[in-house]
């Protein structure tokens, strides 16, 4: 029997159907979410050369652009030659990137070893140090002592506990090193796939993009096309000017905070650097996470320096606030702080570290969208887009006719 997809009924059939296999799904979602959690870490693990291809190559797809429209001035004088120029313009960006990192690994990967490797061989000294600093605030404040005295006892009881508690679980977490030291070497195996990948998405980019948007164009109408199409430009506009104007910020922050703590004489400088510039990365809470465990580290090694790093820390990250991150990222966002903590709380919540670094950029192209559809129903209703003319006011006299003025404007129709 044929179907005539244009009655009413039928209609309205189908979109019960979906209705309903929608509902489904979202209640398969939210009560298996663990499994589902699980079957994404499990694909993600699996395609994670893949991924690191993308990430490489979405970050240095700006350098290859740069490098290519130079080439074209100096090659295309009398024939085009895009094949030429692609496979220059790769070659010199893989030559930048390997370059800085090896760079990077040089200066870094020295300078943090040794830091670590002199935390351990200076443990019993740092212990020392920490011991004196401690006799010292006794000695000044001896009714701080008297409290300690009295909370030896349960002290000791908790501290047994906690060793009877740990001992038996100790097989356990050396597995646990044991995993994350295997993890951590095949990220490095999967990152050094991924730059071999990153190669291949670079010098067939067009090619990638033509196939997505023909199978958009495939099974989307005309119009949901042009929305998925305008979707995706707004997301690679939010992530793109985000992502990159944040790692330019931390390395700036990074250097800034090495520079100041080698003035200031402070102790592991490139080793802190490092950390706080990793951290920075992070909104909001970047700044927490690096200064805690640096903070601490001074602390055990020499505590007369943690109030001036935390000083230094604090001026930083003012700075970096107020001054260095709006001037390079400028209006990547568009949203205010309080949606950018949501954005940092939920993204983290939900994906960890991914989340809360890519929670914002994200949630910066729902919150456009969500604008946008607000804007176009007002329209339609021939209502003010603008948001300061919904601002509440106080109450006014009632008039004659007892009804309160309307402060709603209403556009005016077009003749």
């Amino acid at each position: 029997m044929k179907i005539n997809w244009n009655e009413k009924y039928t209609t309205i059939s189908v979109y019960t159907i979906l209705t309903f296999a929608a509902c489904i799904l979202v209640y398969a979602v939210i009560f298996n979410f663990t499994i589902i959690g699980e079957i994404i870490g499990t694909i993600c693990s699996v395609t994670s050369p893949i991924i690191w291809g993308l990430v490489i190559a979405y970050l240095l797809n700006p350098i290859m652009m740069w490098t290519e429209k130079r080439l074209k001035k100096l090659t295309e004088r009398k024939k085009p030659k895009p094949k030429l120029n692609r496979i220059i313009s790769v070659t010199v960006t893989m030559i930048i990137f390997l370059a800085m990192l090896a760079a990077l690994c040089a200066i870094i990967i020295p300078q943090v070893t040794d830091s670590i490797m002199g935390i351990i061989n200076n443990i019993s000294t740092y212990i020392n140090n920490f011991e004196n600093w401690i006799s010292d605030i006794l000695a000044k404040y001896p009714e701080i002592l008297s409290k300690i005295y009295s909370q030896i006892e349960n002290f000791e009881t908790t501290l047994m506990d906690t060793i009877n508690k740990i001992v038996p679980q100790i097989s356990d977490i050396m597995k646990k090193i044991t995993d994350s030291a295997l993890s951590f070497l095949l990220a490095i195996k999967d990152f050094i796939i991924g730059i071999i990948v990153a190669v291949y998405f670079l010098m067939d980019k067009e090619h990638f993009q033509s196939q997505m948007k023909k199978i958009v164009c495939a099974f989307l109408p005309q119009k949901a096309y042009s929305g998925v199409l305008r979707v995706c430009t707004q997301i690679n506009t939010s992530i793109s000017g985000f992502v990159s104007g944040k790692i330019i910020d931390s390395i700036i922050i990074g250097c800034l905070c090495f520079i100041c703590m080698t003035i200031m004489k402070l102790d592991f400088a490139v080793l802190i650097s490092v950390i706080v510039g990793m951290t920075n990365i992070i909104p909001f809470f970047g700044p927490i996470f690096g200064a805690v465990p640096s903070a601490l580290l001074l602390l055990v090694s020499t505590p007369k320096q943690v109030i001036p790093f935390l000083i230094l820390i604090l001026v930083i990250q003012q700075l970096d606030g107020n001054i260095i991150g709006p001037k390079i990222l400028g209006q990547s966002t568009g949203l205010s702080a309080f949606w950018v903590l949501f954005s940092i709380l939920v993204g983290g919540g939900l994906f960890g570290f991914a989340g809360m670094l890519l929670g914002v950029p994200i949630f910066a192209v729902v919150y456009s969208l969500i604008n946008e559809y607000v804007t176009y129903r007002l329209e339609n209703k021939n209502l003010s887009t603008s948001t300061t003319d919904y601002t509440p006011i106080p109450p006014e006299p009632k008039s004659e006719a007892g009804q309160v003025k309307q402060k709603i404007k209403f556009k005016k129709k077009k003749k």
